[in-house]
């Protein structure tokens, strides 16, 4: 008999965490087990609130289907995934964590890692950035000083965030990645857009408006630093509707379902010819290790999470020379505390 457990958790950050859409502290998450035997699988969902989130009534739901999930026999991640989904209609991060966990305590069942499940057979190492939140300027540069990296992310929210660009880059030969989080318009980034390139500027990600395509094609267009999909690219569905508006998608498990979902994600944006980054929504090591086992499958990771949190519920996940890694264990290599 599948057995389930959960707890919810809270997580500090090293520093308030700031984004356009606003600040957070803590991050909190609901942690999720199942269990076969003497074998334990993990997954994790994140409380986020502008995706309407909340764990309460994430428990709720999870308590009103355990006894059938606990009736499942788990013979297929695949195959739970989608049982799953109709168990739990649009409801991706608790299927996130569900399908996560399954996939772990799968694959500990098989005696193999996640990554050998899906097909692929070393794993290929991908720096992941480090994420420096909206603060004043001075602020900013000193997390950069504090966190050496050869990657960072920077988040901005408006116009007068190039100043804070110029001055993080005059402090910094790193790869500099930023995320406007929906927060400019088209006007306002094609005037920014010449003064990125100037600052070598890696990649944007989702700087207007989600459903803005239109001014999304009209950016692509212009511009020769790549955009990637964010909040424009949560779900399977959405793959398509970036083709043309986007150089790139980024996945993060949790809004799209999991690791399930994420798979067909990466073969339709192969197809399509665009480019792939995984991302993360603050997990801690038990959200994030999945991350691990697909980053042979694209090109950028956006996988630091744990970097960014005092705390940390699970064991198992680490950083060599900014690259994400975890034990090597069968499942995801990871473990809670």
């Amino acid at each position: 008999m599948l057995q389930v457990h959960y707890k919810k958790v809270s997580h500090a950050f090293e520093y308030p965490f700031t984004i356009s859409k606003g600040t957070k502290t803590q991050q909190e998450a609901l942690v999720i087990a199942l269990g076969m035997g003497p074998y334990w699988g993990f997954g994790e969902a994140c409380k986020i609130d502008y995706y309407g989130i909340d764990l309460d009534a994430m428990i709720s739901l999870l308590e009103s289907k355990k006894q059938v999930i606990q009736k499942y026999a788990l013979t297929d991640p695949e195959r739970f995934w989608h049982f799953l989904h109709h168990l739990f209609p649009d409801q991706h991060f608790l299927i996130a964590a569900l399908d996560c966990a399954g996939w772990d305590l799968f694959a500990k069942m098989r005696q193999k890692k996640v990554y050998q499940l899906i097909g692929v057979e070393q794993l290929h190492a991908l720096s992941t950035n480090y994420t420096i939140g909206l603060a004043e300027p001075t602020e900013m540069l000193e997390k950069m000083k504090a966190h050496p990296w050869p990657i960072y992310k920077v988040k901005i929210s408006n116009a007068n965030d190039i100043d804070t660009l110029a001055l993080l880059r005059a402090h910094t030969k790193s790869l500099i990645r930023i995320d406007a989080n929906e927060a400019l318009d088209v006007t306002t980034t094609l005037k920014l857009l010449p003064e990125f390139e100037k600052l070598a500027i890696e990649l944007i990600e989702q700087p207007i408006a989600k459903d803005n395509y239109e001014g999304m094609q009209e950016l692509k267009a212009k511009s020769s630093i790549p955009f990637y999909a964010d909040e424009a690219c949560v779900t399977e569905n959405d793959v398509i509707r970036c083709k043309n508006a986007f150089h790139g998608i980024t996945i993060k498990l949790s809004k799209c379902g999991g690791i399930t979902p994420a798979l067909r994600m990466i073969k339709e944006a192969r197809s399509l010819g665009m480019s792939i980054m995984l991302g993360n929504m603050n997990e801690c090591s038990i959200g994030t290790a999945a991350l691990v086992h697909l980053q042979h499958l694209v090109d950028k990771m956006d996988a630091d999470g744990p970097l960014l949190l005092k705390e940390d519920s699970g064991k198992g996940l680490f950083y060599e020379h900014a690259i994400a890694c975890v034990e090597d264990k069968n499942g995801l290599g990871i473990q809670a505390l």
